[in-house]
């Protein structure tokens, strides 16, 4: 069976949880990807609340931006060239993960005071969220955007049958994708907060994200380019 675009965003989806869990239980607590979550993080620590550091929050916002903007740059200009520019977004973000993972590879999880080796795997990590966001924004596939889940279960939860939101998908087959989206976060989460609680060092653990995203490159190179950039 020919994988599908759809199938691989939800595989980019569990890589998602996987880093996030290594940003909140061995970096921070900060994302790298739900950016949201940093802009509230950022403004509790400038308001010196919780103990919570204001650093890893603004450096995650700063390199999240300037993943953005090389993403974006980079992809419309591969785009323009016609090539495919999903794998060179792909490969960007494998190539910064990989950086990450090196960097980290004998840093041990910390929480709160983040050392300099845990604020360069945060922006790198951060960088390479960013790029990600670029690809799945503009592959816009509905109910995957990959580094987010909230839309997603909003949208699965309106289209039920307590919902019956027509808008929203209602009767259709859209929920499979989203409640599969969710999940595939929560059980990348659950196997980073696993290995993380093992003992795993945020190197260890990042190599296998890195892994799965040269693989979903690679796997990409077979889907129709007509249909996935």
């Amino acid at each position: 069976m020919r994988p599908s675009l759809t199938g691989l965003l939800i595989v980019l989806t569990w890589v998602t949880g996987l880093v996030e869990a290594v940003s909140l239980l061995a970096l921070g607590p900060v994302f790298t990807a739900m950016q949201t979550g940093n802009v509230l993080f950022l403004a509790f620590g400038l308001a010196g609340a919780a103990n919570l550091p204001a650093l890893s929050s603004a450096l995650s916002l700063a390199a999240f931006a300037v993943g953005v903007v090389c993403g974006a740059r980079m992809e419309s200009a591969t785009e323009a060239r016609g090539l495919r520019w999903v794998e060179f977004g792909l490969s960007a973000e494998a190539a910064l993960v990989v950086a990450a993972a090196a960097v980290g590879w004998h840093v041990e999880p910390r929480v709160g005071h983040p050392a300099a080796g845990h604020l360069l795997v945060t922006g790198l990590l951060a960088t390479a969220m960013g790029i990600r966001t670029v690809t799945s924004m503009r592959l816009n596939v509905p109910g995957v955007p990959t580094t987010l889940v909230t839309r997603s279960m909003t949208a699965l939860i309106g289209s039920s049958a307590l919902g019956h939101d027509n808008a929203f998908g209602y009767g259709t087959g859209a929920w499979l994708r989203r409640a599969l989206a969710v999940l595939a976060m929560f059980t990348g989460g659950l196997t980073g907060a696993l290995l993380v609680r093992a003992g795993w060092t945020v190197g260890e653990v990042l190599l296998p994200a890195a892994a799965v995203v040269v693989a979903v490159a690679v796997v990409h190179r077979t889907l129709p380019r007509a249909h996935t950039g």
